[in-house]
């Protein structure tokens, strides 16, 4: 399995990947990253791990207080990685029309499999369905994303999972509208200036 931790060069440094809005599963895997060619591993230290979860902590199924944020540790940022680099894994594999190595699948399946959870009927103003885990709400929360990408590969969400083309880029993305191309306006903008000087340099 190919993770973050396999490029030598990376430079680690407590940024924020990046955040594209996409579903949970993508976004975590996009938290291995390139800048200017180098790749950046953005799940280095709890620390960035309660960084990255505070980003997405609206979308999250799983309530995540400011004090579970601030109990995150070596543990957790464990399970994240190998739920992040399962995730790239199987994506890679994906959008290449490849069948993904078994130890991803499992690694991914194990993850999961780890927490129970069960929907439970809540009835207020409207009624709904609340997901349970039994579990601690960060590994709670991972399962739920875990969960997600189970979700993703199985569905038909997998035809419309892209790796973007950009120049260096190694973020994937969920293309939402036919004519989406990259990841990012920015990355697109990147690509196009890319292109540019290359027929400048060429004329």
């Amino acid at each position: 399995m190919v993770g973050s931790s396999d490029y030598p060069d990376q430079v680690r440094k407590p940024t924020m990947p990046p955040q594209l809005g996409e579903p949970l599963p993508v976004e975590l895997a996009n938290t291995t990253y390139a800048v200017r060619g180098r790749m950046q591993d953005g799940l280095h230290t709890p620390e960035q791990l309660a960084l990255w979860l505070t980003g997405v902590r609206d979308r999250l199924p799983v309530p995540l207080t400011d004090a579970d944020l601030r109990a995150v540790g070596e543990g957790d940022l464990e399970r994240a990685r190998a739920i992040r680099d399962a995730v790239r894994d199987i994506a890679a594999s994906a959008v290449r029309g490849e069948t993904p190595a078994p130890e991803a699948v499992e690694q991914l399946n194990r993850q999961v499999a780890a927490v129970p959870c069960w929907r439970e009927l809540r009835w207020g103003a409207a009624p709904q369905a609340d997901l349970r885990m039994q579990a601690p709400p960060v590994v709670a929360a991972l399962a739920a994303i875990a969960q997600a990408a189970v979700d993703l590969f199985g569905g038909a969400g997998l035809s419309s999972l892209r790796a973007c083309p950009g120049p260096g880029c190694v973020l994937f993305f969920v293309q939402d509208h036919p004519r989406r191309r990259w990841c990012s306006v920015g990355c697109g903008n990147r690509a196009r200036a890319a292109r540019h000087y290359a027929r400048v340099r060429g004329s």
